[in-house]
């Protein structure tokens, strides 16, 4: 028994794919930003003094490292109701992105900030900045420059984790494709053009990163 192919059936699909991939663009590109953010700021803060604030911090990280995203969406999802907060499968699915993303990049960049020389901190305080100010204006960009190229990938797999976020409804490109196989029962021809969009996706989102690293932090990733 030959199984015949039919690429031809899911034009009429297409519209609806398209939708999911600009979905699963923008959903990425709001929790790359707030990802990197909020990691940057605990990466500031897990490399100071140790407080009260940075052992939170770090209990922060290591409860997301080692849980699975996909727990971490249903604890949002279904758990936060139950406390009075509740969000829409998008406002679910983006908190859940932005915490993941946030403790390990405060993990990727806290490296950077470790190999930084002393130096760099004694330069900051004799040009009378501030701590906040040295660490942003002259241990920060050193720091990014070295651990860019893990921060990227980081932010790539993100990104593919963003599939997980169909399991709660939200219509992003695997619901997309989800809801079409369910209807042509084309499973082979549906997944692969679905994975056919996230290697593009992939391959755009690591060029772009890396070529907006080498504009604006010289990397050399």
């Amino acid at each position: 028994m030959t199984y015949q192919l039919n690429f031809p059936a899911l034009w009429p699909y297409l519209p609806e794919l398209l939708a999911g991939l600009l979905t699963t663009v923008e959903l990425t590109a709001m929790a790359t930003l707030m990802g990197v953010a909020l990691g940057i700021c605990g990466a500031a803060i897990r490399s100071g003094k140790t407080t009260l604030l940075s052992r939170i911090w770090g209990l922060y990280v290591e409860a997301v490292r080692n849980t699975p995203f996909v727990v971490q969406l249903f604890f949002i999802v279904f758990g936060l109701p139950s406390l009075g907060w509740k969000l829409t499968a998008g406002q679910a699915a983006l908190l859940a992105m932005v915490i993941n993303l946030g403790a390990y990049s405060t993990e990727i960049i806290r490296a950077g900030i470790q190999v930084t020389p002393k130096g760099q901190w004694e330069a900051g305080r004799v040009l009378g900045f501030s701590r906040s100010q040295t660490f942003l204006r002259i241990v920060l960009p050193p720091s990014l420059q070295r651990i860019y190229p893990a921060l990227v990938s980081q932010c790539i797999i993100v990104m593919l984790g963003s599939s997980v976020v169909s399991q709660v409804s939200f219509e992003e490109l695997t619901f997309a494709a989800n809801l079409i196989q369910s209807r042509t029962f084309l499973s082979f021809e549906v997944y692969l053009v679905t994975t056919l969009f996230y290697l593009l996706l992939s391959v755009l989102m690591r060029q772009l990163l890396l070529a907006a690293g080498r504009r604006f932090l010289g990397s050399q990733g």
